[in-house]
């Protein structure tokens, strides 16, 4: 056991504090338009915490573990080359500012709204069949980070009999997440999650100073620059040897920021949580903030472990790190529990439970915001478009809540039994696949292209189902047929390329079909609810889309509604961004050309390091003071509104067109079900 008395009270009192406020939530939770979007009434900061709270997760910690342990500091550096993208996609709203106008609860809504039902009910399948199967393995590898961690026997007795510890944590940890979704839907989500990603970055924070101190930076340039030509740990240009995370894994990532934003429906209440589009795109700018202390984290604790792990000088750490991975028997698992362990052997009484405890707190605020996300989905857009009489609001709470815990039983069952054989980024690319393969086409297309028609969004869609189920088939089988390992020890395409197989295929195969099939461009003015179609509540000047007047006001989406302290962000965030990628590019020409030592190498990645913690303790204070003035405007704003029991996810102002994917210019509008009582963001 490694958890001392200490650390068990801060882990237990940190779960009571979580407790208390999920279920301050339940009493806010009147309406299905709560439990799906907390009634749209989310400000920027509390949106953009909760969100990237909800993303991170345990197994996205371990999952980053694993890359860095292979790269080091080197990986990253590839990763400053998609800045600029992520910047342009942030800044200019790309995809999340019109989502949010549709007003639409899930993607496969909007889906109704731009195509038809049945396509709604079909992408509605694969969205669902996807997300449970990658999210199957969650609560699987937090049970063993958690078992490894905190030095838990594998076995335990209980009245006599053995259980096995690894489903009994499993069993805990997601009937914690499933209170906390059943107490409150969105509003404890969001709010549980917003608690613990401020609990979470103060940790990460203090936990690089202790790192720091304990391993001198001298240590960690010696060590590093002992691996073997071709797997650099500091050199980016010496990493050729390095077959999974390279160059071009970071390209696809790069591509896959504009293909797939707001693709994966992981965390689907958020994207229509926001008091406004206005205020859903500034959380999208403060996301870019708000990742740079997970990051940070991210690289360095698997980069101190490499060093504890081929340093002379901690032989001993090193050598009890080995003892306990000698006794897991499963290759994958002691390399995805290698980082973990080497804390758990690092860390003093006190900072193992804070570790714990933020370990804790990514592991549910994934696991609730998933089981809010794939059980809403299920209902939504799987069982409410079939039904011709509405369910009464108690009835689709009901059924919604049903449908979280069915999702949660399968998460046990399917972690329990499936054997993950690929690294965690690449499992989650391949089971992404099967829906991301064809839903960024169909989402650009029907939010951007008039001529996007139904039959392309079923070829897409179909398109990126076939590659990505035979990628998974591919994987599992490969190595029991004897003629497919005497061809390769392996599947030789890993999920990453992959995926970009299947985006480019869907892409192709949407654009051909819906050209082919377009009789008559889509009316996006009325979807979207602009210009004569603006809704009673929305805003009368401009309606928050009209650009500024300048190339760089329409490039970044300058607005009306913009702010004098939004423009101070976005050009904060344009600074921050260009200076990174401005170093990219002259280290890159300088790294191809004359060359660059190790020795600079380190020189460099220590100011990275020390200016990232520097502007990342600004941030968490700025955030904090945000978010807090967000949660008590959420919570007034819950108190206050009248709740329409009309706005349940059902589409009505389509019906006339429901099956068919061109809609006349001159369609008359009226108000939709789906239209939030909230009040709108003041400028």
């Amino acid at each position: 056991m490694n958890l001392s008395i200490l650390d068990w009270i801060i882990v237990g009192g940190f779960l009571a504090f979580l407790f208390g406020m999920a279920f301050m939530a339940h009493r806010y939770t009147r309406s299905v338009s709560d439990f799906l979007a907390a009634s749209r009434s989310a400000g920027r900061y509390l949106l953009t915490m909760a969100d990237g709270m909800s993303s991170m997760g345990a197994i996205a910690v371990i999952a980053s573990f694993e890359k860095f342990y292979q790269a080091g500091f080197a990986a990253s550096w590839w990763g400053q080359m998609m800045a600029p993208l992520a910047m342009v996609a942030a800044l200019s709203g790309w995809v999340s500012y019109r989502y949010r106008e549709t007003r639409a609860m899930t993607m496969a809504q909007f889906f109704e709204m731009r195509y038809s039902r049945r396509f709604r009910v079909y992408a509605g399948i694969l969205a669902w069949v996807s997300g449970i199967l990658n999210y199957g393995v969650f609560p699987g590898i937090t049970a063993l980070f958690l078992i490894h961690f905190c030095g838990l026997p594998e076995t335990f007795q209980l009245l006599g009999t053995t259980f096995s510890t690894f489903p009994f944590i499993m069993a805990v940890m997601l009937s914690i997440a499933v209170c906390f979704t059943l107490f409150g839907g969105m509003i404890a989500v969001m709010i549980t999650d917003f608690f613990q990603a401020q609990f979470v970055n103060i940790v990460f924070l203090s936990i690089m100073g202790l790192l720091l101190w304990k391993i001198s930076w001298s240590d960690i340039v010696s060590t590093l620059e002992t691996a073997p030509a071709g797997k650099s740990m500091l050199n980016p240009f010496d990493q050729g040897e390095i077959k999974d995370f390279n160059f071009w894994f970071f390209m696809i990532f790069g591509f896959k920021i504009f293909y797939n934003r707001l693709g994966w429906q992981g965390s689907q209440g958020y994207n229509c949580a926001a008091k406004s589009p206005h205020e859903q795109k500034m959380a999208g700018v403060l996301a870019e903030w708000r990742n740079g202390v997970n990051y940070l984290m991210f690289l360095l604790m698997p980069v101190c472990a490499y060093v504890i792990m081929h340093n002379i000088d901690f032989a001993s750490v090193a050598g009890a790190v080995q003892g306990t991975l000698g006794q897991i028997g499963d290759e994958q698992t002691r390399s995805q529990m290698l980082t973990p362990i080497v804390m758990s052997n690092l860390f003093p009484v006190g900072v193992i439970g804070l570790f714990a405890a933020a370990m804790l707190a990514a592991a549910i605020s994934t696991d609730d915001t998933q089981l809010h996300s794939w059980g809403s989905i299920f209902i939504q857009d799987v069982v409410l478009p079939f039904r011709n009489k509405p369910f009464t609001p108690k009835q689709q709470i009901v059924l919604l809540r049903c449908s979280v815990i069915g999702v949660a039983i399968f998460a046990f069952f399917w972690s329990w039994l499936f054997p993950l054989r690929d690294y965690l980024l690449m499992y989650f690319l391949l089971t992404g696949t099967i829906y991301l393969g064809g839903s960024g086409a169909v989402i650009i297309g029907g939010l951007y292209w008039r001529r996007a028609t139904t039959q392309g969004a079923w070829a897409a869609m179909t398109i990126g189902l076939l590659v990505g189920a035979a990628g998974i088939t591919l994987q599992t089988v490969w190595p029991s047929v004897p003629a497919l390992t005497n061809l390769a020890p392996a599947f030789p395409i890993n999920g990453a390329w992959l995926a970009m197989i299947a985006y480019i295929s869907s892409i192709i195969g949407f654009v051909v079909v819906s050209l082919l099939t377009c009789k008559q461009p889509f009316n996006l003015e009325k979807m979207l609810h602009r210009g004569k179609y603006a809704l009673p509540d929305s805003r009368q000047k401009g309606d928050g889309h009209q650009t500024g007047k300048t190339l760089w006001g329409r490039l970044f989406g300058f607005s009306d509604e913009f702010t004098r302290g939004d423009r101070v962000i976005y050009r904060l965030k344009i600074g921050w961004t260009m200076f990174w990628f401005t170093t990219f590019v002259v280290g890159t020409i300088v790294g191809l050309t004359v060359g660059i030592p190790d020795g600079v190498w380190g020189r460099w990645w220590l100011f990275t390091v020390v200016l990232s913690g520097i502007v990342g303790v600004i941030t968490v204070v700025w955030f904090l003071i945000g978010g807090m003035r967000d949660l008590w405007d959420l919570l007034r704003i819950l108190r206050e509104v009248k709740r329409d029991d009309s706005d349940d996810g059902s589409v009505h102002e389509f019906d006339e067109h429901r099956d068919d994917h061109d809609v006349p210019p001159d369609t008359p509008v009226t108000r939709p079900s789906s239209v939030s009582t909230a009040p709108v963001i003041g400028k």
